[in-house]
């Protein structure tokens, strides 16, 4: 399986790392070269994007939108903003369906979001988790996230247990959400469970589940996936390419796209201006 270049849409289980799904692929293909497009905690589970062979080369161009279906629990906060964080603050209020609608329209668009104290972020070249396993204080900065949409899914008024689908940039905190949400309602908040459903074009309803994972089957072309526009070459332009020599930009292209040659395989990304369409990163 050493020629094998593409993508896989995973649904990573709950409890597994994004580096175990990593791990079992390596041993299924005998590929070291295979590696995830964004972390998703092992308390979460869904959609988890992966690349195989030189595929990896493209991690960075692929869309980076998420979408995830959070279940969020009211009356308490926590450490870790999530169920597995010891509660800081219980509250006996109780919160209905349209309090909750109404606060979370003021999450929507570009919003500023302190990220957990139990999270991956470095600050001072260690991770924020650290500084909180061992009592320290730091200065957590925040940071500017872009929330397409947000809406309530389900709420049962009983359980005090509400649903929310959140569509939003790359870097967003699904637990910030939970614990500012509480907090604004006056109650406080965690998350319980979370779904992711999207990331950027890796749908959840077409995801494969690792233990019936057929790789030649279930391998994606990446441009099937990859937003960049895209240019046929002729075999004197692929020639060209694949010698590390730039090409005539005839249609005026700007920025990055992909380079296709044989049909649909795509054998470089370039990138585009007045002068011409350099290679960037070559698959040969």
């Amino acid at each position: 399986m050493q020629d094998l270049f593409g993508c896989l849409n995973i649904y990573k289980p709950v409890e597994m790392t994004s580096h175990d799904v990593v791990a079992i692929l390596r041993r299924k293909t005998k590929i070291r070269q295979i590696g995830h497009t964004g972390t998703l905690d092992p308390f979460a589970e869904g959609v988890l994007p992966i690349c195989i062979g030189k595929a990896t080369r493209l991690i960075e161009f692929l869309p980076d939108d998420k979408e995830y279906l959070a279940t969020i629990q009211f009356g308490a906060s926590t450490t870790t903003y999530d169920i597995e964080g010891e509660k800081t603050f219980t509250s006996d209020k109780k919160v209905n369906e349209s309090e909750i609608i109404e606060v979370l329209h003021t999450f929507e668009g570009e919003i500023s979001q302190l990220p957990p104290i139990y999270s991956a972020i470095k600050v001072k070249g260690k991770k924020l988790y650290e500084y909180a396993r061992k009592g320290e204080e730091v200065e957590i900065q925040p940071r500017k996230v872009t929330i397409e949409n947000i809406e309530l899914k389900s709420f049962d008024e009983t359980l005090q247990q509400a649903q929310v689908l959140i569509k939003c940039s790359k870097g967003t905190y699904i637990r910030s959400i939970a614990n500012d949400l509480g907090q604004n309602l006056g109650c406080g908040g965690h998350l319980i469970k979370l779904i992711r459903t999207q990331a950027g074009k890796f749908r959840v309803e077409n995801s494969v589940q690792l233990d019936e994972i057929d790789i030649a089957k279930n391998i994606i072309n990446p441009l099937e996936i990859m937003d960049l526009p895209k240019l046929q070459l002729s075999y004197e332009e692929y020639s060209r390419i694949s010698h590390g020599m730039p090409i005539q930009n005839s249609k005026k292209h700007v920025n990055f796209l992909s380079l296709i040659y044989n049909n649909n395989e795509i054998c470089a990304v370039g990138f585009a201006d007045e002068s011409g369409i350099k290679a960037k990163k070559v698959f040969l």
